[in-house]
């Protein structure tokens, strides 16, 4: 435990979540990105010969000199219950004779959203590093096993056998679809506002326009096209959603663990640090997959979560403040909670342990069952019927013949011998024949998802 760590009350600061990205959302952090924008703004009023130069640039240093303090604006915003009326005069201040210019011709929102836009930025940046460390180990993992037999499962029963690889491929597959979606989704969410209390620009007067073109210039954003007092916030339950959508990725692969690493299937095993790390206060012996357990419960958070923002579309007129105390809340905790999954994921992919002799194990035991189609195909194309092969096999895997091996109950029946010789029948029976299909088409999905994820 960090030194005042037994102080804290939220458990994204000190269990959940990395510094890096829980640092964007500090609130010396949140002021200084406040701070660029006021600052910005003079700059961009000077530009336009709205204020003097000499005080645009004094405001400008004051911003980024370290002057206003968190402590400042939290004793001033006691005093005037604003937040940003704290910042714009605890700015003031810092810039002496300047400071009459401070947040000339702007509303709070104005700052407020743009400060939130960069914020976004810097976290879609982290969290498309985040996809793309997490592709490319579950890359290493389909080429590895590209052709490791393994039982496929379909509602809970043995179906035909996949390859390992080719699942890992496919999650892969789908974690690089969400990072094209946040490509998408980026643009619309780096967007400021510089356009004044109900999003017309009429304090700035002719000159609006410019303005918050040179501001967003300025802090590498563009300005909304068509914002009330603050940016429609269809984009913010976009990206919400967004986060929802990967963090029921993460689930689906976390759950894919929990259940492998079933004593009974003991396929796979996530990382396990045999010297020091403990299962169970209670049973020695537990070796339970608590990343994958704790990736599904802060999933199951995030999904939660997106709910809030699409509520907070609706607003009364042009703003009301029904969306501002969650935002605070909702926004910086669904971001840092699934940078946490991923790379929780990511770290759990790199050392799962890929037991290929289990699944072979597990292969076996269904005593060739999972190979019934493969025969089904081939008794169709000696000319029985599909439909007559089918059912030969459904008589032949169920009832009380079901517990010897397939390939001894074919062997046996007359229309299976008229139309297979023995060799044939364990050819075809063959899991590592039936699961070439399965990796060729994981070296298909590599190769393309290769050329992309370092784009």
């Amino acid at each position: 435990m960090t030194e005042g760590a037994a102080d804290l009350f939220c458990p994204l600061e000190y269990r959940y979540g990395r510094e890096e990205l829980r640092s964007i959302f500090s609130r010396g952090a949140r002021l200084s990105r406040a701070l660029r924008v006021e600052g910005a703004l003079a700059l961009a009023e000077a530009d336009e010969g709205m204020i003097p130069r000499a005080d645009a640039e004094a405001i400008a240093q004051a911003s980024q000199s370290g002057a206003v303090t968190v402590e400042e604006v939290d004793a001033l915003e006691r005093e005037t219950r604003h937040d940003v009326m704290a910042i714009t005069r605890a700015l003031a201040r810092a810039s002496g004779a300047a400071g009459r210019w401070v947040h000339y011709g702007a509303t709070s929102a104005d700052i407020t959203e743009t400060a939130l836009a960069l914020e976004l930025v810097d976290s879609v940046t982290i969290l498309r590093r985040d996809l793309t460390d997490l592709v490319r180990e579950l890359l290493t993992l389909a080429r590895r096993h590209r052709a490791t037999p393994q039982l496929g499962r379909t509602h809970g029963q043995q179906a035909v056998p996949i390859s390992f690889g080719y699942k890992m491929a496919v999650a892969a597959s789908e974690f690089e679809r969400h990072r094209r979606r946040l490509d998408e989704l980026r643009p619309r969410l780096a967007v400021g506002k510089m356009a004044g209390a109900v999003g017309t620009g009429a304090g700035f007067g002719e000159k609006g326009e410019a303005i918050e073109a040179n501001v967003m210039k300025r802090l590498g954003l563009t300005a909304a096209d068509a914002p009330i007092q603050l940016v429609m916030r269809d984009g913010l339950a976009e990206f919400t959603n967004w986060l929802a959508l990967v963090a029921s990725s993460a689930e689906r692969l976390s759950t894919e663990v929990r259940n492998l690493q079933r004593t009974e299937i003991g396929e796979v095993a996530e990382p396990f640090d045999d010297r020091r790390q403990v299962g169970s206060s209670t049973m020695a012996q537990k070796r339970n997959p608590i990343v994958a357990e704790n990736i599904t419960s802060l999933a199951r958070l995030v999904r939660a979560l997106a709910l809030v923002p699409l509520e907070n579309m609706v607003q009364w007129h042009e703003r009301d403040l029904a969306n501002s105390a969650n935002e605070r809340i909702v926004i910086p905790h669904a971001i840092v909670l699934l940078d946490d999954i991923l790379s929780k994921l990511t770290e759990l992919a790199r050392g799962l342990d890929v037991r290929a002799g289990r699944m072979e194990e597990n292969l076996k035991a269904g005593r060739g069952a999972e190979m019934t189609e493969s025969l089904m195909l081939a008794l169709t194309s000696r000319g029985l019927p599909r439909a007559e092969s089918h059912e030969l096999l459904r008589r032949l895997t169920h009832g009380a013949s079901s517990d010897r091996p397939l390939a001894e109950l074919a062997r046996g029946d007359s229309t299976v011998q008229r139309l297979l010789t023995p060799q044939e029948i364990d050819t075809i029976l063959d899991p590592k024949s039936y699961v070439e299909a399965a990796a060729r088409k994981t070296d298909r999905v590599v190769a393309r998802l290769s050329r992309v994820v370092d784009a």
